[in-house]
């Protein structure tokens, strides 16, 4: 089953729209709701989660969950609350997906957080839990500020008429009239988009998806010879085998290819790999493990292009 947890701060689309757009699996969604701020602020956050809570159900065919954060600002409570929810759900089989797009940073950051550190945790469930970020295709908060200037530009060109004397009373009245009924209009038409979407609109598409997958990073250093063999990869994309990869490196060091330097090989990637740092992926091809850099690990590289791999030594 497919769990995604939720924080529901002043957004709509950029909650749901990437899961319905990507055809994403949603078989359960726990929605987040804030319970500190302003009364106006709180029961916005709330009229948006029914929303939510409906569409989910209608749109994606998810049973649905709604949880108060009793603070939305106290870090180490949401953290201790995302660390509980996202171990239960594991426990009960469940994959885990957390949207961390929405609410105030420190709920975001505690559940990216708590998510990750799961992962060093759990190795062997580290591929089912995922944090992500969906970036909204408008701003509304910049649409109101520009609607706000037009009519502050309206209402001064108002007063000005009034004061002055050489000015038709008829036409002013007239002209401010005209303009007065477009900015009601406009006016109008932005408060009902944001009352039914909230601060933001749509959900941008990022490469060939609407959301985009925040990697965890290992907490175990790079050793020398693990550099080379990043690095390699970088470079060649993927290899259809570790035998392939092994070569390479030999060549490429200059060692002979001998079982000995292929065993040394073997034991660096499964150190690399998904039950050790999770820098390298591999799937199953034929009899062979068809091996290329995970997402942290392509990371990995583009951050440390610039530095030469250390000397290689045996580990």
């Amino acid at each position: 089953m497919q769990t995604h947890v939720v924080p529901v701060g002043f957004d709509y689309d950029r909650l749901i729209a990437p899961l319905v757009r990507d055809q994403l699996d949603v078989d359960r969604a726990i929605l987040l709701e804030g319970a500190v701020g302003s009364e106006a602020n709180v029961e916005y956050s709330r009229r948006l989660s029914t929303k939510l809570e409906q569409d989910f159900r209608n749109l994606l065919g998810a049973t649905t969950e709604r949880v108060v954060l009793a603070d939305v600002y106290d870090y180490d409570a949401a953290f201790e609350q995302a660390y509980e929810l996202i171990n239960d759900e594991l426990d009960r089989g469940n994959e885990v997906w957390v949207n961390v797009s929405a609410m105030p940073r420190p709920v975001s950051f505690a559940f990216a957080t708590a998510a990750h550190s799961i992962m060093v945790e759990r190795e062997a469930d580290r591929e089912k839990i995922h944090t992500y970020y969906t970036a909204p295709e408008k701003y509304l908060e910049t649409e109101l500020a520009e609607e706000l200037r037009e009519q502050r530009a309206l209402l001064e060109d108002v007063r000005s008429a009034i004061e002055d004397d050489d000015v038709d009373a008829d036409v002013a009245t007239a002209v401010a009239d005209e303009r007065i009924a477009q900015r009601l209009d406009a006016t109008e038409d932005l408060l009902a988009e944001f009352d039914e979407r909230g601060t933001t609109i749509g959900a941008k598409e990022i490469g060939d998806s609407h959301i985009v997958e925040l990697p965890v990073a290992s907490f175990s250093n790079v050793k020398p010879f693990e550099e080379v063999i990043l690095y390699k990869l970088g470079e060649a994309g993927v290899f259809d085998s570790v035998s392939e990869l092994a070569k390479a490196l030999a060549d490429e060091l200059d060692e002979e290819y001998t079982d000995s330097f292929r065993s040394k090989v073997i034991y660096n990637v499964d150190r690399l790999g998904p039950g050790g740092k999770g820098y390298i992926e591999q799937e199953h091809h034929g009899k062979s493990h068809r091996t290329r850099l995970s997402r942290i690990g392509e990371l990995w590289v583009r951050a440390h292009s610039d530095s030469p791999p250390a000397e290689a030594e045996v580990d």
